[in-house]
């Protein structure tokens, strides 16, 4: 009785109060820094005590174990996705060189032109609230941490590994489209200072682009003719060699990331400080988190809390066109992409009760032995026959109590370890 009494904290103060509370607690930071500086600490000191309590009470262990092979392999999945994304990011802002970055205009943008619009008739007061940083790419991760581990609270269904492996199996497959779409047309960037600041590649364009693209840029006949020979026809000029570092059995990256000399002795070394880019990047990465979390967030939980961060949502996207951190068109992309994309992945984990559909599935088969026992008046029969339908709505126990406290206690620390990870490397947005 006292475990189920504790399982109704959280249910009854609300999970979507407790992140929405994360959120405002975090904003302090801007507005009042002491009062953020004590209460933030306490905040998490409260959520992981408790949190820790509830993994204690926690009686769904076999469901997580047998989630286990698909969440880790979401894990591998998506960290195989970075991996190439962040090579595309490289390679994308290192092709043209930086001589590029500096003479490409930024695309125009009605978003943007609409959004300074807006400002010069909106209060001054609504759009100070407009520009605020209330989320950022952290506050969705935690949110859908917050959400996974309601599960030990009784907040959403289990398994949670099989929740968290659909979140991260979609932010996965979006990765990897993200990386298709912005690697396969090279968009100039919103901010056309961020490659001369960020990178140290070379300032003349890749053999590639030398042959393909600069010759007929800025030449409209020029482009004429290739359309009519369809072939290669301008020679190209005198350029320095390229530099071939020696990186073993990863040495054919380099054709493709175009390091400098200056630029670390290793691929790794490269590719850790390829951040964001500085292309424009159709779609958002930055959205798709938001959108996969309130996706995540409205099947899973719903609630007014759902609206709140469906307006977080809009709000984070306003902001990354009118910080110019991408174009408007990348928001809109992200935002239907993440929601077709949790949608179709559906069949990895569902908020649907599958109990319910199996006990409806074993009343069926024992109808006719049910209305033939009420006839006869056999009431051991008919309690045995609905035995029998409350058994085939529950998941069937087949670990040792040993086997199931070492697994729990793998994944809670393997869980935690991540989330601080994530955490540390997501601070600034």
């Amino acid at each position: 009785m006292a475990a189920d009494r504790s399982k109704r904290f959280v249910p009854a103060l609300g999970i979507g109060t407790v992140a929405i509370a994360y959120v405002c607690v975090d904003y302090l930071q801007h507005v009042r820094p002491t009062w953020h500086d004590w209460l933030m600490p306490a905040f998490w000191v409260v959520l992981v005590l408790s949190t820790v309590y509830h993994i204690l009470l926690y009686r769904h262990w076999s469901k997580e174990l047998r989630s286990a092979l698909p969440f880790l392999g979401s894990v591998v999945f998506l960290l195989l996705a970075f991996l190439f994304e962040t090579i595309s990011v490289r390679f994308v802002t290192a092709v043209l060189g930086l001589d590029w970055h500096r003479s490409a205009n930024p695309l125009p943008d009605t978003g943007q032109w609409f959004l300074l619009e807006l400002n010069e008739k909106l209060p001054k007061a609504f759009v100070t609230l407009l520009r605020a940083h209330i989320t950022t790419l952290h506050h969705y991760l935690v949110i859908f941490v917050m959400l996974a581990f309601s599960v030990t609270f009784g907040s959403i269904k289990p398994p949670g590994l099989g929740f968290a492996a659909r979140y991260i199996f979609t932010m996965a497959v979006g990765r990897l489209l993200r990386a298709f779409t912005f690697i396969s047309t090279i968009l100039p960037s919103p901010r056309p200072w961020c490659a001369l600041v960020r990178y140290r590649v070379p300032h003349y364009p890749h053999p590639w682009a030398q042959k393909y693209y600069e010759p007929y840029a800025s030449d409209p006949n020029a482009i004429s003719r290739l359309l009519q020979l369809d072939s290669a026809y301008v020679e190209v000029k005198e350029y320095p060699a390229e530099f071939i570092p020696d990186w073993g059995k990863m040495s054919f990256l380099a054709n493709i990331l175009r390091p400098n000399v200056g630029e670390g002795s290793t691929w790794y070394q490269l590719l850790k400080r390829a951040s964001g880019g500085c292309n424009d990047l159709m779609y958002s990465g930055h959205m798709l988190v938001s959108v996969l979390t309130a996706m995540a967030w409205t099947e899973a939980y719903g609630g007014w809390t759902s609206a709140i961060l469906w307006v977080l949502v809009l709000h984070s996207a306003q902001r990354e066109i009118r910080e110019r951190n991408h174009y408007t068109v990348d928001c809109i992309v992200a935002i239907y992409v993440g929601i077709l994309l949790w949608r179709a992945t559906s069949f990895i984990w569902s908020a649907k009760d599958t109990s319910k559909a199996r006990r409806a599935a074993k009343f069926d088969e024992v109808r006719t032995r049910l209305v033939q026992s009420a006839r006869d008046y056999d009431v051991d029969e008919i309690r045995e026959i609905l035995e029998e339908i409350e058994i085939a709505g529950q998941d069937k126990e087949t670990l040792s109590k040993r086997t199931i406290m070492v697994f729990g206690s793998v994944v809670v620390l393997f869980t935690f370890t991540i989330v601080v990870l994530a955490l540390t490397l997501t601070t600034d947005g």
